[in-house]
């Protein structure tokens, strides 16, 4: 049986990370990959690479097809391409720990889509917390994001047991939305407790920046809009708990200027984290 997986790797302006994180797959104890780096920028990121001493067959470069399309777009280029059973996301500041393709892989033979704990960063790889850590548990739409509580791109799915696509008219929370779509099909997932993936804040990036809670709110007010419309046709139950989830999170994102100010540096998961615990919902 054919267990390879297409890692999808958006890059823009990544000539200071993208070493780091093709190294993270070129490690990988499962070897049945192939990592699709798109370039949306332009940058020649092959002849990059080669000079650094990156030469792998299982590394396929494109071209978003234009500058500053986006990630979902570019994201969009691989995913129209690719004819591997399972995919998988890398931003292209992030790694991989290099046992997830291994581990998610195993899980795969049961589950349609496989999500993993994060190890959260700073840019010097400097660890700041983890989230979604614990026991492994089977998790369903509703009750996937009061365990995993942000970045949800990091899943690796069989395309044939659950597939979509990102949804570049959202400015953020594009993760999640699409993460919706996959349990469309695939009812319920496996959360791997164990960090299997290093995501990094960084300052400048999309969902960590100043001034981004208008476009997060306008995101998760719109997803709660499709929920609640019947757009991903989840059962009531399904849609109640992730409705349940964004209502918290908006109005966290609500306070979180004021809790910013009061602790600067506060990670908005470490804001939020408390407001979901007093709603009852979290699992053990």
């Amino acid at each position: 049986m054919d267990q390879t997986v297409a890692i999808i790797t958006p890059a823009w302006k990544a000539q200071a990370t993208i070493v780091t994180t093709v190294r993270s797959a070129l490690v990988q104890t499962h070897a049945a990959w192939e990592l699709w780096l798109i370039a949306d920028d332009g940058f020649d990121y092959e002849t990059f690479l080669a000079e650094a001493g990156i030469r792998d067959s299982r590394i396929r470069f494109l071209s978003s097809g234009g500058t500053g399309r986006g990630a979902s777009n570019t994201r969009n280029v691989a995913l129209e391409q690719i004819t591997a059973p399972y995919a998988a996301i890398l931003d292209a500041d992030d790694r991989l720990k290099p046992q997830k393709l291994e581990m998610a892989v195993a899980a795969l033979a049961e589950h349609g889509v496989v999500s993993t704990a994060l190890d959260v960063m700073t840019e010097d790889f400097r660890h700041l917390r983890h989230v979604g850590h614990g026991p492994d548990r089977v998790l369903s739409a509703g009750t996937h994001k009061w365990v995993s509580l942000s970045m949800d791109s990091m899943v690796v799915w069989d395309r044939h047991r659950a597939d979509g696509r990102y949804d570049p008219t959202m400015s953020n929370m594009t993760d999640l939305e699409f993460l919706l779509q996959l349990y469309r099909t695939a009812p319920t997932s496996m959360h791997l407790g164990m960090p299997l993936h290093d995501y990094i804040k960084r300052s400048s990036s999309m969902s960590n920046g100043k001034n981004v809670a208008s476009g997060m709110i306008a995101s998760k007010t719109e997803i709660l809009r499709r929920l609640e419309t019947g757009h991903y046709g989840l059962p009531a139950v399904e849609v109640d708990g992730v409705a349940a989830f964004l209502r918290i999170s908006l109005e966290a994102e609500a306070r979180y200027e004021t809790a910013l100010a009061a602790r600067p540096g506060l990670l908005f998961e470490d804001h939020i984290e408390p407001m979901l615990a007093a709603a009852g919902r979290g699992l053990p």
